[in-house]
């Protein structure tokens, strides 16, 4: 593994231990060139997979830019660093197990919203305005009309 700041090939492994439940192995590394210590993340990757924009523009899938947006959305939300990777564990492993080399933006952020509906509705809603191009306040309100159906739905479910 390459060393972050100067370049050199030859970086050693200190530690190894699993995280995101098993899901990947968090290595701590250091740089015998120029001392530097940093982190890396190994996981299982069933395929590689493409995104394709709505403009047909077709891109790597990105599992970071994934985290970032589900970061952004949640932040200064009082949600657990682990349940957000747990999340974002979850939607690429559905993303990966469709079957699907080529996945529609549009899926990602359906699973995405799906995934902060269960987080955080502040989150959710802030995703969704995004996601959905919120363009006036009765947008935002018939969003927040669903969520409180949903949340009936619930209350019947469980009454």
């Amino acid at each position: 593994m390459r060393c972050p700041y100067c370049q050199s090939e030859d970086t050693q492994v200190k530690d190894s231990r699993p995280a995101e439940d098993g899901a990947a192995i968090r290595r701590r590394r250091v740089c015998p060139d120029c001392g530097g210590r940093f982190t890396t993340f190994e996981r299982v990757q069933l395929r590689d997979l493409v995104v394709v924009k709505k403009s047909g523009r077709k891109v790597p899938f990105d599992r970071d830019k994934l985290l970032r947006s589900v970061e952004i959305a949640v932040r200064k939300r009082n949600v657990d660093p682990e349940r957000i990777d747990r999340a974002v564990t979850g939607i690429v492993r559905q993303l990966e197990s469709s079957g699907e080399t080529e996945i529609a933006s549009g899926e990602v952020g359906r699973l995405v919203m799906e995934a902060l509906k269960s987080l955080d509705d502040v989150a959710y809603v802030r995703f969704a305005s995004v996601y959905r191009n919120f363009r006036e306040a009765k947008d935002f309100h018939e969003l927040l009309g669903e969520l409180k159906g949903d949340e009936e739905k619930t209350e019947e479910d469980a009454g």
